[in-house]
């Protein structure tokens, strides 16, 4: 299937993960995909302009500033933010993007397809790393 391989290669170790919308607050869910990636051993960098440490790692306030680039950026936000953050993928040259259910929005998805930018959306990330 062309999407479980799109979602293996998302789900590749040798990549770096941005997890925008990573939050502080346990309940969140910014906050429980950042922590398992963490903990599941990825190299993975919080984005939050509100935020300035999650789980004891300094948070960033956009994909820009990040000390290297992201290969896979991980969305938790609301859709109109989503697309934001696809709009800033596609200027920095970051290739794929990972739509947690609910941050995905028509406009976002169709702005990777016209930007030539993988994209999985609707499936969450948590349970399809459990489950490969």
């Amino acid at each position: 299937m062309v999407v479980e391989a799109l979602i293996r290669e998302l789900l590749d170790r040798r990549n770096v993960y941005a997890v925008v919308g990573a939050s502080r607050n346990p309940e969140k869910y910014g906050h429980r995909v950042y922590r398992d990636l963490k903990e599941a051993g990825y190299r993975v960098y919080p984005v939050n302009p509100n935020a300035e440490e999650i789980l004891g790692d300094k948070c960033y306030p956009d994909l820009e500033s990040l000390p290297e680039k992201p290969t896979v950026v991980v969305t938790v936000v609301p859709p109109r933010v989503t697309e934001s953050v696809v709009k800033e993928c596609r200027r920095l040259g970051i290739g794929m993007v990972w739509m947690q259910p609910g941050s995905e929005s028509g406009k976002a998805i169709e702005l990777c397809e016209r930007s030539g930018i993988k994209t999985v959306h609707s499936v969450c990330i948590m349970v399809r790393r459990r489950a490969t």
